[in-house]
């Protein structure tokens, strides 16, 4: 976009460069404040950087007047009617004029003064550039405890841990981003887990994330503010494991896998009287053991078709293993490996079947071999079914990798790839 409609200090028309976006619900006590230090913030990025720009209040539905004051101190409204935080920042983000997009809360706990060296960093290089609260400094009754201490490092942890952002603040309200990079991440999250989206879905495209200090105040409101900190907690963390297949699926599948699979040799040896000494693992251990391989395989295939599905969203770079054996992870190899293994579990179980009537229908004297030819067709089974599902996910292609696009993709088409 390119937009004039703002007359700088030297009394010529300039490009709206900057846009300062501040979701609103209910916030007239507050939204002069913010207003005001907008300008202040804005007169600052015209300073050190040459930019014009704009004040866009992303309002939410508010009754209390917060519109009509707004627009009288020069802001420019923007009525979003879908409900939550990430909704109003979206449909903010989508009106806004400039190619420098600044997020910060209209309750007066941030200073938009901080997101100058933001715009800085954007014009370096930088794509997404983060606020610090841990760096700029917590004023006293700014945050409570409980947040400060437990809920903001340990979601931060645990989002460093899956994604290696690097930041130390996942959670900021205050941020800049570049156009360009917002529309390429197709950012969906209608809540507050919208903050921990945007920082994972940059982190997956690779894009440079800086961080600069921040400082959090007390907000100017005499009502409770709309964070409520054990749901948002929850949808946040719930929101890590749904953008991580690596940690919501893959990690289950070895443990699953590698735990079953033990179990299942050991046992095997003793059987075979290749393990001397007693045998620790009887008939409900294999049995036990028999799940855990079962259902770590269809785990592990949950993680490949997410990853997949990522990819071909466009939020994420496909795992360069996956690129490396990207000739044998087709369909053709799903269904005919899928098919061998189902083969031989059917031959498996006819052979015991024999050994069974031979034997006048005696007991078996181990289930092991049983529950391996169980095990094997059911693996087979979903390989098959799982190669199927991996296909249509990638983009309705038979070759899994190579059928998965990486090109950034806008939002409407983020949404169009799982329809």
């Amino acid at each position: 976009m390119d937009y004039t409609a703002s007359i700088g200090r030297t009394g010529q028309s300039q490009e709206l460069a900057v846009s300062i976006v501040m979701p609103c619900l209910n916030e007239i006590q507050s939204l002069a404040h913010c207003i005001g230090n907008a300008r202040e913030a804005l007169a600052l990025i015209e300073q050190v950087h040459g930019l014009a720009g704009e004040i866009v209040v992303a309002d939410n539905g508010s009754t209390d007047g917060s519109q009509q004051l707004a627009e009288s101190l020069g802001a420019r409204v923007i009525d979003v009617p879908r409900k939550g935080y990430g909704a109003a920042l979206i449909g903010g983000f989508d009106g806004a004029y400039g190619r420098f997009l600044i997020m910060g809360d209209a309750d007066g706990s941030y200073d938009f003064t901080d997101a100058v060296p933001m715009i800085g960093r954007l014009l370096g290089g930088a794509e997404l550039c983060m606020g610090s609260r841990f760096k700029g400094g917590i004023k006293p009754g700014a945050m409570p405890w409980k947040n400060r201490y437990i809920g903001n490092p340990a979601l931060t942890g645990i989002l460093n841990l899956f994604f290696r952002t690097g930041v130390d603040d996942a959670h900021c309200g205050l941020r800049a981003i570049r156009r360009e990079s917002y529309r390429a991440l197709g950012l969906e999250s209608t809540g507050m887990e919208f903050a921990s989206e945007m920082v994972i879905k940059a982190s997956l495209r690779k894009m440079r994330i800086d961080e600069v200090p921040a400082t959090l105040s007390p907000d100017l409101r005499d009502r409770a503010p709309h964070l409520r900190p054990w749901r948002d907690g929850w949808r946040h963390l719930r929101y890590l494991f749904m953008l991580s297949p690596t940690w919501a699926f893959g990690v289950p599948a070895a443990l699953l896998m590698g735990g079953g699979a033990l179990i299942l040799l050991i046992a095997a040896l003793h059987t075979m009287g290749l393990l001397s000494g007693d045998e620790k693992f009887g008939v409900s251990w294999t049995i036990l053991a028999t799940f855990m391989v079962t259902t770590g395989h269809f785990a592990a295939t949950m993680a490949l078709a997410t990853h997949l599905y990522g990819v071909a969203a466009g939020f994420r770079r496909l795992k360069p293993v996956l690129r490396r054996f990207d000739h044998v992870l087709t369909l053709e190899t799903a269904l005919l490996g899928g098919g061998g293994m189902l083969v031989a579990s059917l031959l498996g179980l006819a052979g015991i079947g024999v050994w069974w009537g031979a034997n006048n229908f005696a007991a078996l004297p181990t289930t092991l071999p049983l529950l391996l030819a169980i095990g094997l067709g059911v693996i087979g089974l979903q390989t098959m079914l799982g190669g199927v599902l991996v296909a249509v996910i990638a983009g309705h292609r038979a070759e899994f990798a190579t059928g998965a696009s990486e090109a950034p993709r806008s939002r409407a088409n983020w949404t169009a790839a799982a329809a």
